[in-house]
């Protein structure tokens, strides 16, 4: 296997220049009297997996060897040999073993893994727990050496006491050493025989430093004799700056998400300790022109790209004792919607809540938000304030755009009733709007119970208005679109939809991107087919359904002239737009030349006859397929993504001509990121609605065809589902809405029950 020094140049002694196996790992073996203690193999491969999830989250997983002999281990037929085989993998990242003796008393000695940090950053490393009294308390860590916090004025700028702290602590609290304790793993024991935890070590120095690491479960629970800790001598490896040179396709400065991993696949800088604007639940961190990444001495793979609508670039860097040359970065298009008025937005985004951290309810400020908004080069980002943020965040909110946009980039704070009274009924998200303050409401309990007041308070005020995470409560077990299974309407996504939409000007979109397709786009089908005209939105809700990135879900919106958010909206609401995950564009899609701005959308034929519809289409695939997300189920993350619609091992995708919810027509697109012209002729024997379809990638919103001057007939299957929803719906809302209110929710539920009563005559 191979070595590498630590500590070269950074001093002189055989120790500092001991040779030490890569990925934690020490090379020398650790005995300890109980290192392969009896436990039972199902909750232990059950904790070793958690394990394996939260050092894969955090960016420093396990190496490629032991996650495949853990596989292995879990494979074999012999339980009591699977047992040992895990901890003898594991126990080679152990910093520290920890037994609890039957007394609950502590001791801690020394593990195998290797004592190495990194300056200015953090390292994590395996606690092994043998818990011989079955404790089910937290398990804590303290060292007289972490770091003091340095703080010199509330919030409110009133004075704080600060800590005195002599030079002597301040040179022995180097460090900063914590349990990691968030999901998937959790802050107290589960009583195992054997377990393992998370140990997270910051050092704020190079070189050298000494300290010492106890644990307990409680007061009283140490051992004797100073057992309870262990003295360890780490050595950090120097970290050196980096300047980043970024410029767009054009030439111009810009923002860049940049990947960075060593040659063992660990993430910098490092994610547990990451502070905002770096998001620690995110690999990539967002840089601009001329800023800085701190990275230790050693060799390094960078991926540098614009967003879904760049190509990536990954080159090699060498870090060494010499000053690093900056990197320069230009960033490549494979795509440029926006050059054709085309703007991309993501119309759910969140500064606070979910995988935030600091503060939930705090959250992040504006600055923080526009760095992942232009990192991901989207042109309008919609961040809405929500429950758990609303009485901080609401700070930000303007009605106008927030000072730090550009002309090509917007970024604007809004509204998502979630965490809401009316929540229940469904998640909204509010934009545009002029006043987020409810009429007669001091606070978040005061607000209705239920969706359709909320709906035309905001619509009222000109604001656009529609669900969330639409496939949220709607889940059904076909995959055929449209479908006629009833859903169980108990979740919190486009459920009241089902009832709000037949009330006129009231509905302007459903959002999709975020959960599985078949679930969205089935009762926008249904209600399409009923005669109404909603249209679809992307987004992300970002980082709450995923956090990986802004802009996994998007909306492009055709804009004349300069963007500003209000045109942006009135093309969302008129429909001259298109969902996308980003990776595939259908552009002025048109029947018989008529765009979605003519006449409100709609194509007028004189008599039944076959239709010319356009579309400029594009699309990127990689050569190779990813047969990790091939393979997914489609209510699977990501549910939105092109390479779902890769014909075979190719490049090509289908897109496909929609009638009335069936898929009528289809042409292959090759998806090497070109523009191509596509045409279909289709036959349309009466009124009825048409859009295309990437799937699940990218849908267009529907064209109308008004044959012979007559409005679409109902489709009568699509109706009685939506009738049949309506009582489904009922019947899991109403509990939940206030007493004051319900009589209101049974006129309107009523109104929708005889609205598709009618519509089926």
């Amino acid at each position: 296997m191979e070595t590498f020094a630590v500590g070269a140049g950074l001093c002189a002694d055989a120790q500092a220049q001991q040779v030490w196996k890569p990925n934690w790992i020490s090379g020398q073996p650790v005995h300890h009297p109980a290192a392969n203690a009896a436990v039972s193999l199902q909750p232990l491969a059950d904790q070793v997996r958690q394990i394996e999830t939260a050092l894969n989250y955090l960016g420093q997983p396990l190496s490629q060897a032991d996650q495949s002999g853990i596989n292995s281990a879990l494979e074999g037929d012999n339980e009591r040999t699977a047992v040992a085989e895990l901890q003898r993998i594991l126990d080679r990242y152990v910093l520290t073993t920890v037994t609890i003796n039957p007394e609950s008393r502590v001791e801690v000695e020394r593990g195998a893994a290797a004592p190495l940090l990194v300056e200015g950053g953090t390292r994590l490393f395996l606690v092994k727990v043998l818990n011989q009294a079955g404790v089910t308390a937290a398990l804590k860590v303290e060292s007289p050496n972490n770091k003091p916090v340095y703080v010199s004025a509330w919030k409110d700028s009133s004075p704080r006491p600060k800590e005195h702290i002599t030079r002597d602590e301040i040179r022995d609290r180097w460090a900063e050493i914590s349990l990691y304790q968030k999901r998937p793993l959790t802050n107290r024991l589960s009583g195992l025989a054997v377990e393992y935890a998370l140990l997270e070590i910051y050092s704020r120095d190079a070189g050298q430093r000494s300290a010492q690491i106890g644990f307990n479960v409680g007061q009283g629970t140490q051992d004797i004799g100073f057992r309870n800790y262990v003295r360890i001598l780490f050595t950090a490896a120097p970290a050196r700056i980096v300047q980043l040179h970024v410029k767009d396709f054009d030439g111009s400065p810009t923002m860049a998400s940049f990947l960075i991993r060593d040659k063992w696949k660990r993430i910098y800088p490092n994610q547990a300790k990451r502070l905002a604007p770096d998001f620690f639940f995110e690999p990539q961190v967002y840089r601009g022109d001329g800023e800085t990444i701190r990275l230790p001495e050693g060799t390094y793979e960078i991926t540098c790209t614009g967003g879904v609508e760049y190509l990536a670039e990954t080159r090699a860097l060498q870090v060494d004792q010499s000053d690093p040359h900056p990197l320069d970065f230009q960033l490549r298009r494979w795509i440029h919607p926006a050059k054709q008025n085309w703007y991309s937005g993501d119309h759910h985004l969140h500064a606070a809540g979910c995988s935030h951290y600091v503060t939930p309810t705090e959250g992040v400020d504006p600055a923080v938000m526009m760095r992942q908004v232009e990192g991901e080069h989207l042109n309008v980002g919609c961040v809405l304030n929500w429950a758990p943020c609303y009485y901080h965040q609401r700070q930000f909110f303007t009605g106008q755009d927030n000072p730090l946009s550009k002309p090509d980039t917007l970024l604007h704070y809004d509204l998502e009733i979630s965490g809401f009274p009316s929540s229940h009924c469904g998640h909204l998200v509010l934009l545009g709007l002029k006043e987020q303050n409810y009429p007669g409401a001091t606070q978040i309990e005061d607000w209705p119970t239920w969706d359709l007041p909320v709906l035309q308070w905001a619509r009222a005020q000109g604001a656009v208005v529609g669900y969330a995470h639409s496939g949220w409560g709607l889940a059904v077990k076909s995959t055929d679109l449209p479908n006629y299974e009833i859903p169980p309407f108990d979740g919190i996504g486009a459920n009241e939809y089902i009832v709000d939409i037949t009330h006129p000007n009231t509905v302007d979109f459903m959002s999709a991107g975020d959960t599985p397709p078949v679930w969205e786009l089935n009762i926008w089908y249904h209600t399409l087919n009923a005669g109404f005209r909603p249209r679809i939105s992307g987004e992300t809700d970002f980082p709450c359904i995923t956090d990986k990135r802004v802009g996994q879900g998007r909306v492009y919106a055709k804009v004349d002239g300069p963007l500003t958010y209000r045109k942006w909206l009135d093309s969302l609401r008129q429909g001259r737009s298109y969902m996308s995950d980003g990776k595939s564009h259908l552009t002025d899609f048109a029947v018989n030349g008529v765009e979605a701005k003519d006449h409100d959308g709609e194509v007028a034929l004189s008599k039944p006859g076959t239709v010319r519809v356009t579309v400029t289409a594009a699309a990127y695939l990689d050569p190779v397929p990813k047969t990790d997300i091939r393979e997914k189920a489609y209510d699977e993350e990501p549910y939105w993504d092109l390479e779902r619609a890769r014909t075979g091992s190719g490049r090509t995708v289908p897109v496909e001509v929609v009638l009335n919810g069936h898929a009528v027509a289809k042409k292959a697109l090759v998806a090497d990121g070109s523009l191509q012209n596509l045409q279909f002729e289709v036959p349309v024997e009466e009124s009825g609605w048409l859009a295309l379809r990437i799937l699940p990638s990218s849908h267009t919103n529907p064209l109308f065809l008004v044959v012979g001057g007559r409005p679409m007939r109902p489709v009568r299957q699509s109706v009685e589902w939506c009738l049949a929803s309506v009582d489904q719906c009922w019947s899991q809302k109403a509990p939940q809405i206030s007493g004051k209110e319900i009589a209101a929710a049974k006129k309107a539920y009523d109104h929708a029950r005889e609205t598709y009563k009618g519509l089926l005559n």
